[in-house]
């Protein structure tokens, strides 16, 4: 691939337009040259606008609750342009048996008699649980306004975002990289990989082993209920994660909480799931639905260990990894990209010297520690 007039010269191209690749956006934006592509023809097709928008501190072990902490820190105050708040507090409440809250709540949560959890949530059903427990410090976002915040802040700081830009070729040009993507060329000094489901596929475009990323299928529905929940009613999970539910403006939000190994693909819900679901639901909690207004299946990409991928490939000069981020995209999204940023800002040779340190988290998330290349 050859060099043209039209190609943009960038010190970042960042692939993918979803949380991650729209949050570094805005954590680089006005710092270095940025270009970001993305293949839909809008930001956020896919994962990102399929997420349940609750945020939990004590979901993931704990690099996810390091940084969905310091995410978390950024986000209460934040506000979008017109001053509406992007997170806002809503509890988080498991149920089930008392092995399974034993086992699954995270020790800041408050454990719950059932009648303490029944007064929280007049929907579930006396005797249907043994247990409860509370996370009180849990957040609700707004996952689209999130989204356009980001991409405002990007657009402001210069980042140039191109919409129906799928990568096609790559070509590694000296000290950087010779990219087309749709109609456009550019040449990079680093390519971010925040591809989401397509990140394994983007690396060997790009010359560069995959890392085993594995795209595993979340289903939700909206369902509009005979009685309206109470909108502070805390989300409730069943503690053996088959399913959980939250209040919503159209009644509530349901979902089976699989986690299913799918292709990377534009995921739609299977026949009968959002009916079972409904199904197990109903032997705990009483919602009184009456239909399903819509559904909808997002991928979650993670690899073996759970873990998200953040750093430049041991084997390939200029490609950063950003991508595994699975169910945890959106409570460390800002956490990430603020890493991601110092690391590309400071530059590969002074991470291999050790002139710009790392933190524990960022060691724990570096791609070095996975072994499918081996």
């Amino acid at each position: 691939m050859a060099t043209t007039d039209s190609t943009h010269d960038v010190d970042v191209l960042i692939v993918g337009g979803g949380i991650a690749g729209l949050s570094l956006a805005s954590a680089l934006a006005g710092k270095c040259r940025v270009a970001l592509v993305e293949a839909e023809q809008s930001l956020g097709y896919h994962t990102s606008s399929r997420s349940a928008q609750q945020l939990i501190p004590s979901y993931g072990p704990p690099p996810i609750q390091e940084l969905t902490r310091r995410t978390l820190a950024t986000l209460r105050d934040a506000v979008d342009d017109d001053g509406r708040r992007l997170a806002w507090p809503s509890r988080f409440m498991l149920v089930g048996s008392g092995a399974e809250v034993a086992a699954e709540a995270h020790a800041a949560m408050r454990h719950l008699t059932p009648e303490e959890a029944r007064a929280m949530a007049p929907v579930l059903r006396e005797g249907a649980f043994e247990s409860a427990a509370l996370d009180t410090d849990s957040v609700r976002t707004d996952a689209l306004a999130l989204l356009a915040h980001h991409e405002a802040r990007a657009r402001a700081g210069g980042v140039a975002i191109h919409l129906g830009s799928p990568v096609h070729t790559a070509q590694r040009i000296g000290a950087g990289w010779l990219v087309g993507a749709g109609a456009e060329g550019f040449h990079a000094t680093s390519i971010v990989n925040a591809a989401g489901a397509w990140a394994d596929d983007l690396a060997i475009l790009f010359g560069v082993e995959r890392l085993g990323l594995q795209p595993f299928r979340r289903t939700a529905a909206l369902v509009s209920l005979a009685e309206p929940l109470d909108p502070e009613m805390p989300m409730i999970a069943a503690a053996d994660d088959s399913w959980y539910f939250r209040p919503d403006e159209a009644g509530a939000l349901v979902s089976p909480s699989e986690t299913e190994p799918s292709r990377a693909e534009d995921a739609v819900p299977y026949p009968g799931v959002v009916e079972r679901t409904l199904g197990l639901i109903a032997e705990v909690a009483d919602l009184q639905v009456t239909g399903i207004v819509r559904s909808w299946t997002g991928l979650r990409t993670s690899p073996a260990d759970g873990l998200p991928v953040l750093g430049f490939d041991p084997e390939g000069p200029g490609f950063f990894w950003l991508a595994g981020q699975g169910g945890y995209g959106f409570q460390t999204s800002t956490a990430l990209a603020d890493d991601a940023a110092g690391q590309l800002l400071a530059g590969q040779d002074a991470l291999r010297t050790g002139a710009r340190p790392v933190s524990e988290t960022e060691r724990a998330l570096d791609p070095h520690r996975l072994s499918v290349r081996r």
